[in-house]
This record gives C-alpha cells, structure tokens and sequence, in this order.
C-alpha cells in the first residue's frame, strides 16, 4: 500500500472503527484492498460503549409490520417510510451474520442452544432487542475486530486523524475528467504521534466516523466524538440534514471523573424519584408519570429546573430499595458509583441530561451515497431517514448494520469500473502533498482549549433540550465569531489534534443551530418555546442545508 514514503494507496479508506467501519471493511475484503484507520484505539468508539442492543424482529410474535409501525411513531413523521421498512426486514438476516462470526448474544435462561434472550425497550411493542448482558457494543465490536485481523487484504492503523478530504474541486483539474466531479479521492490523514499529514489515496471512501455528542457540555459520548466527519464531510460539499434531533438522555451521572457513564432508566423504573437540592420531588409537576415519563419529557423537566434554580445537577433518589437488591439489579451501576464515593444505598446520585445520539448528519441515499461521488457515509454520521425526528431505542446499531451491507452491495455492483480507476489512481490524479506554508508552531494552546470550552457551554446554554429564537440566535452569532477566529488560526499555526477537534465542532454547532433555527415548530426532541406545537405542514420535510446554503 505504501507509495511517495508516507502516502498510501488503497482500494478502500474506511474512516472509523465502529459497528459501521468494521463490518462494512469485512464486507469491503473480497472487492480489493481495505485500509480502516481509528482516530485512537480500536475501543475508542460509541459502539464500544453500547450498553443496549439491537432491534430486530426475531421473537414469534412479532413481525416486521409492528417493527416498522413503532419505528415510524418515534421518528414523528419524519421517518422515510422505504427506508424504515428496508432495514427492518434485513435486521434478522444481519443478526445471524454477526452470529456467525462469533458474537455471543446473551441466551434464555434454561433453553436449548437456539433461543436468545430478547429486552424489551421504550417504544418497543415487543421483545425485540437482542443483547449481550449489558455489554453489547463490546461483545459484537471484539468479534468484528477478531473477524477483521484475520483478513489478509485488510489494513488497520490505529492513532490516526482524518484531517480533510481530496476531493477534485480542491487541486483544480488536475484529476481525471472521465470520472466527473467533484470527486473524492482519500484523504489528508495525520498521525497521532509524529503529527506527519499524509495522503490516502482511495478509490472509495466511507465515513464511519460516528457521532458528535462532544459539542455538548455534557454527553454520554466518549472524547472522541467530536464530528470529524461530519465536518470533514460538509467541508467537501456534501449536504446535511436534521441536525437540531440531538437526543439526550436525562440521567448522566455528575461527577468530574465520570463524564460520560449513564444510570440506567431502569433504575428509574424500580422506583428511583427525581428530586431538587432541596429534597423536593418535581416530576409531578411536569407529568402524570412522575420520574416514569418519556425520555423526552424527563430531560426537559430536568432542565426547566436547572435554569429556574441555576443548580448544576438534580438527583436521583433509590434509598428505599435495600442495598442487597440493589446490587443484584445494577451490579455495574452499583459499583461505578461507588468508584465516585457514591453509596447508591445510603446516598443521592447526582445527575444531569446527556447529549447521547444524533438523528440527523450527512444525508445519504439507500446505498449509503453522498452527493459527492465516490464518498459514503454510514452510522451516526450519516442522515438515512430511519430515525425521523427521534430514535427508536436500539435502532442505530441495526442502521450501521444494514448500511454496511447496502453500500457493500453497491460496491460490488460496480466493482469492475471501481478496480480499473484504483489501479491508475497514482498516475492520473496529481493531488498536491500537504503544504503548512509559513504556519507556525502554536504558541499559546490555551485559545484552543478556551474555544473548546466556549463552543459547549454555548450549546448547552443556548442549543440544548429546551430551545428559543432568541438563544438561537445568540448562538449563531457567537458561533459563527467562533468559525472566523478558527479559520484565522488553522492557517497561520501548525495543525494539532486539538485544533482539528475545535475546528470541527465549531463546524457542527454552526450546523445545528442553523437546523434548529430553520424548524418553526417542536417535533420529537426538538422543542421551541416560540413554537411549542407540531406543525402538520412541515410533516415529512427534513431540514437540508446544502454547501453556499
């Protein structure tokens, strides 16, 4: 693979290692060479981190028709209904995919060999999320990873940065005109620890780069979610859509070392109250259900009284059930919180809302294709219309799956024309080597670490749960400072991890701000105190920002 020293020629750059990256990069093997870059460990990714599980429809009294019909209510008439009905019906046949590669799904206790255990979730009408204990995204990433080494004609390096695209707009016409453009053709990549930018130059590819929940001051995403490629993505001209749907989660546990661990809504549901500093219970006043209220509504009270009382955190309140049960019920919760001095028996467990899944990104076809020709998009990264205006739990990691197997069927359906342009990339396209012109060393990185805190607390305070125009507003102006003060500096200092980071999450929030200004209504978990109602005209009408837009 390696050319020119530090360049790299591949069939295929696949640009994460989630769910997504690596079981379209095993998908990707038999059409030529495969080079999966992580942007740090292979862990190091939000499947990783997957408690749940994955929705399908595989228990008996199930069917595709209720799958599709609950997936269809969640998303509040925003889902594309041939989209919502396509990847439900290949769940079940990707399920036994990830089965025979190894993964181990938790089994019904006392049963033969060919009964799984299946959850049920909010929203679900079924049984129908099949899992691995409460470590799912672990179990299912350690047999992609395994399934991944034992292919010879995939490459995996890990500790490297996607820094842009090579798309044909940005070295003028120097790429092969029968190919059309604009084009992409790889990448400019960094490595973590020389700092060296190096090309890839791909025939294809594939953003799998996950989600962006770092643009919010508190998440339950690690740190490495901070929309590369969604940034990366928009920067090379593709569209976007749905950013304002930011799904939170309401009880994120606050403590400086925990930042993104999550209490189960499951501890809710064996009796846990919401309270105030004061002791008051308050989730009375916002709904019937008390502490049992949707997601939604939880997060949303939570934050009305964060604003109201100007407190950092509530608290959830499990006291009354005995320790012994406790722990039988949340062994990991039990014990995470005690790692933090927090006795979930004897005392309050402080919590705040979470930036947790983003339902909108790169707008994609069903084959997982951009508008730029020769990039995809798949995973969190990506808009495909199943999620609407909210997730239906466990729905994502079904997504990645099926969209790994859509675009590698698109692939191979072109694979021939493919194979002929990767083995002449070298020679055609005359893409220019990296350049820092007369940039120079930072000399002050606490501006960048300022802006990063900046950005956060921004999105937090003004683009959080709980919306206004006037905060939008606000927001967007600040943010778009921020940007200019950004792009000034990317090109007078030398490129740093911390500066690609910042760089692309002032990309993001000016991107969800300009979503969310442009929805006039509040629909699934976007909500909007100056529109607080649903708007039948704006059914079925994504929010879509193009490049100049």
């Amino acid at each position: 693979m390696m050319i020119n020293g530090s360049d790299i020629e591949t069939d295929h750059l696949v640009i994460g290692t989630g769910i997504a990256g690596l079981m379209l990069a095993l998908k990707l093997a038999r059409h030529g060479r495969v080079l999966v870059i992580a942007k740090g460990s292979l862990e190091d990714n939000n499947t990783w981190m997957a408690q749940g599980g994955i929705a399908s429809v595989l228990g008996g009294s199930d069917s595709f028709e209720d799958h599709v019909r609950d997936t269809t209510v969640a998303g509040a008439g925003l889902c594309h209904p041939g989209i919502v009905r396509m990847v439900v019906e290949n769940g079940p046949r990707l399920i036994r995919e990830l089965i025979d590669i190894g993964v181990k799904f938790t089994r019904t206790e006392g049963s033969d060999d060919s009964s799984y255990h299946l959850t049920r979730e909010g929203g679900h009408s079924h049984r129908r999320v099949i899992h691995a204990d409460d470590l799912t995204g672990k179990e299912v990433l350690t047999a992609l990873i395994r399934a991944c080494r034992e292919q010879p004609s995939i490459r995996i390096i890990e500790n490297q940065k996607a820094v842009d695209l090579l798309t044909s707009d940005k070295f003028g016409s120097s790429g092969p005109a029968s190919f059309g453009a604009p084009r992409c053709y790889g990448a400019f990549v960094m490595d973590r620890k020389s700092r060296i930018v190096y090309q890839v130059r791909a025939g294809r590819t594939y953003l799998c780069t996950g989600g962006h929940g770092r643009v919010y001051l508190y998440t339950s995403n690690p740190d490495s979610a901070t929309g590369d490629g969604l940034a990366m993505g928009w920067r090379a001209g593709c569209r976007v859509a749905n950013l304002e749907f930011m799904q939170f989660h309401p009880t994120c546990l606050y403590h400086p070392k925990a930042k993104t661990f999550l209490i189960s809504e499951a501890v809710r549901g064996e009796g846990g109250i919401l309270k105030d500093a004061s002791g008051r219970s308050f989730m009375e006043s916002y709904h019937p259900l008390g502490s049992l209220a949707p997601r939604d509504v939880v997060s949303r009270a939570i934050d009305a009284e964060l604003k109201k009382s100007g407190a950092t955190n509530v608290f959830l309140d499990i006291r009354h059930v005995d320790e012994e049960r406790l722990r039988k019920l949340f062994p990991n919760i039990y014990q995470t919180c005690l790692q933090f001095g927090i006795d979930m028996a004897r005392d309050l467990i402080p919590v705040v809302p979470a930036a947790h899944y983003s339902c909108g990104g790169i707008l994609v076809d069903d084959a997982g294709r951009t508008s730029i020709d020769g990039l995809y998009a798949l995973g969190e990264v990506a808009c495909s219309g199943l999620h609407g205006a909210n997730r239906l739990a466990s729905n994502s990691l079904l997504e990645a799956l099926v969209y790994a197997d859509r675009v590698a069927t698109d692939v191979a359906l072109t694979h021939q024309s493919e194979e002929e342009f990767s083995s002449t990339i070298a020679a055609q396209v005359r893409i220019p080597a990296w350049d820092s012109g007369t940039a120079v060393p930072p000399d002050e990185l606490v501006v960048l670490s300022h802006t990063w805190d900046e950005i956060r607390r921004l999105m937090w305070n003004y683009v959080g749960i709980v919306r206004s125009e006037k905060r939008l507003s606000r927001a967007l102006s600040r943010i778009s400072a921020i940007r200019t003060e950004l792009d000034e500096y990317y090109w007078n200092y030398e490129l740093t991890e911390q500066l690609i980071e910042v760089r692309n999450l002032a990309v993001v929030a000016w991107l969800t701000v300009r979503c969310a200004i442009s929805r006039k209504e509040s629909r699934g978990i976007h909500y909007t105190i100056d529109h607080p109602r649903l708007d039948d005209r704006l059914a079925g009408r994504d929010t879509i920002v193009s490049s100049g837009s």
